[in-house]
């Protein structure tokens, strides 16, 4: 059985990061914390169902402020110059580490070539390191995420220019 203070320390831990849903099972009940993108739902399910609202998330908002047309299309060539390359995705919910050690230097970074077969990556999920690796031949230009940040399925990591 979940103690209200893992529940709430559980729902914190959902709402400060990116990941959108949780599920936990202990001693045959389910704990299940989905964040919608509206509002934020908890369950607790052992026989019977139970309900436990959870803080509203709200999204940022962005507010628009006068750009000159050349700023506005430099931006516009920046986003379809992204479109052209290649995203390095996560296959999985967990951590990323760029590095196979705290003490080590990244797999790789900006500006390294890499192909099909080289690491880019550990993903760590369920106390299982998840090697990731390119699966394709270029080089990369952007690292999305930090290291030690959660990351979602099919969240981008990498831009890679494609050769």
């Amino acid at each position: 059985m979940f103690k209200l203070d893992e529940i709430k320390e559980l729902i914190k831990l959902v709402d400060e990061t990116s990941v959108q849903e949780l599920e936990i099972e202990n001693e045959g009940t389910r704990l299940s914390i989905k964040k919608p993108s509206t509002q934020e739902v908890v369950s607790l399910q052992a026989a019977p169902q139970t309900f436990i609202p959870a803080p509203q998330v709200v999204a940022p908002q962005t507010v628009q402020t006068g750009q000159a047309p050349a700023q506005a299309s430099q931006e516009a060539a920046a986003v379809d110059s992204n479109s052209a390359l290649h995203k390095i995705v996560s296959p999985m919910v967990g951590t990323f580490y760029r590095s196979p050690s705290p003490e080590a230097g990244p797999f790789v970074s900006p500006g390294d070539r890499v192909d099909e077969k080289t690491t880019v990556c550990i993903i760590e999920a369920m106390k299982l390191m998840n090697e990731l690796e390119a699966e394709v031949k270029g080089q990369i230009v952007e690292v999305l995420v930090e290291n030690g940040q959660l990351v979602e399925f099919g969240q981008p990591l990498f831009l890679v220019k494609a050769d």
